[in-house]
């Protein structure tokens, strides 16, 4: 069966997507490393660009040729989708795919319910495209995405004559009745949120004149890079802390490779496990360095870390470059709420690096960690609180007291299938005194697929393992 068809083998068993939440969970230990990490390493494709290569290039006319996709569960699953909706989507080799795309308005109606498993941003940048196509749909995900909201884009959606019907709090399983005459959008997102301004524009490529969306703080702009990539009109003019973007409607968009750059934030945890474990020194290949999603970077440096890039470049009109990163003892900042967008998925493993400086960090205005595959504020402070790290909640900021030494550690951390709190609490128990477990850690696949083979691999060549059930 081919790879894109979303098998998972677990234990000699094949078992569908579905069937893995219901499975026996599958714990995971980490531990200190008897010698320092080192080497060159490759992270898996960016999932945001990832997700939209497929969506573009299945809007398109013609053929899209994409290198260096994320294989991971969530993109899969919209490789499914487009292919669902009426598009060819291949894959050639891997990470290699094609799409022969059916043009603006040339989706056909899917046959089935489209599965979107654990991705939000699956979920919400298709439910824009369906919004202003004239066809029926219905989208659901697994346990964690039917708990997340869809409010945020039912409601600017719904201006542009879609109607859409759900569970209480516009939970999953939505149910879509796109727009037969598709209006232009105008809408100022009430918190910054790169999904849905994403699920707006794309809603607005069906719909006859300009599209317009102000955002409150600048989120990040994979879509307009995009966009304008594979031949739509769009402009971006600043707005105080914000940008507003206008895409004028009914754009001829036409098949375009892409080369999609590794993903930042797989590449945050190697990063802060270098950071962490002494005499490290690690090279990380072809990372995405777009400016709106390196804040993560940029408080670590405030943090002291020697953080560093070579060979830059640009690849479908995105900044890329290689990141070296050495071993550094690290200090307290306070990160302010305007950095949050460009690093709301980095916060678990931030807090990490935390508790391993010396004095306290201050992690402010994280009210969106509420409402990610878990409660991730919370979820991170019971992270560390469970490894013996001094740790509070107030309001929606997160407040670590590190030391500047080792945690305990010791702990189990619960996942509530969340890949990045997982990821996160292993990374911790590659610097704690005691080794860290996770009581599950299936998901981990769904955004960094090999994780567990890389991180062992930064070990060194016959070297004791340092993740193992």
């Amino acid at each position: 069966m081919p790879p894109e068809r979303l098998p998972v083998k677990r234990r000699g068993r094949v078992l569908s997507a579905r069937a893995m939440t219901d499975a026996a969970l599958r714990p995971l230990r980490a531990r200190r490393p008897a010698a320092a990490l080192s080497g060159t390493l490759a992270v898996p494709g960016d999932k945001s660009i990832s997700h939209r290569a497929l969506m573009f290039g299945a809007l398109a006319v013609g053929r899209t040729r994409i290198a260096g996709l994320l294989e991971g569960e969530d993109v899969l699953r919209t490789a499914a989708a487009m292919r669902a909706l009426g598009a060819e989507v291949v894959r050639d080799a891997p990470g290699a795919w094609h799409v022969a795309g059916r043009g603006i308005g040339g989706l056909e109606e899917p046959a089935d319910v489209l599965d979107m498993g654990n991705s939000g941003t699956a979920a919400r940048l298709l439910a824009g495209i369906l919004a202003s196509h004239p066809m029926f749909a219905v989208i659901t995900g697994d346990a964690s995405l039917r708990r997340r909201p869809m409010r945020r884009v039912i409601d600017p959606l719904t201006a542009c004559g879609a109607r859409f019907a759900a569970r209480e709090g516009g939970r999953l399983p939505l149910a879509i009745e796109g727009a037969r005459d598709a209006l232009p959008l105008d809408y100022r997102l009430p918190v910054a949120s790169a999904q849905v301004k994403s699920a707006v524009l794309l809603c607005g490529l069906n719909a006859p004149g300009i599209t317009r969306v102000e955002e409150p703080e600048a989120t990040r702009d994979h879509s307009e890079n995009m966009l304008r990539h594979f031949g739509a009109e769009v402009s971006v003019a600043e707005a105080g802390a914000g940008r507003i973007i206008t895409l004028r409607g009914q754009p001829d968009l036409f098949g375009a490779d892409v080369t999609v750059p590794g993903d930042p934030s797989s590449a945050a945890f190697p990063i802060v496990a270098a950071l962490l474990v002494p005499g490290s020194h690690l090279r990380i290949a072809g990372v995405g360095l777009n400016p709106l999603r390196t804040g993560l970077f940029a408080t670590l440096r405030e943090m002291g870390a020697t953080l560093t890039v070579e060979n830059q470049r640009i690849a479908a009109g995105e900044p890329v470059g290689d990141l070296l990163v050495t071993h550094a003892a690290l200090r307290g900042v306070e990160v302010p709420p305007a950095r949050a967008p460009s690093m709301i998925d980095e916060f678990p493993i931030l807090a990490v690096a935390a508790a391993c400086a010396e004095g306290t960090t201050r992690m402010r205005g994280l009210h969106e960690l509420r409402v990610k595959e878990s409660d991730r504020l919370a979820a991170t402070a019971a992270l560390l609180a469970a490894n013996g790290v001094h740790v509070a909640i107030e309001g929606d900021d997160l407040i670590v007291h590190g030391t500047g030494r080792a945690p305990p550690g010791g702990g189990l951390v619960t996942t509530h299938m969340d890949h990045r709190l997982a990821m996160s609490a292993l990374v911790l128990g590659l610097a704690a005194d005691q080794p860290v477990q996770v009581d599950d850690a299936s998901f981990i696949d769904t955004s960094f697929p090999g994780f567990v083979d890389l991180m062992n691999a930064a070990a060194g060549e016959g070297a004791p393992a340092l993740l193992a059930a």
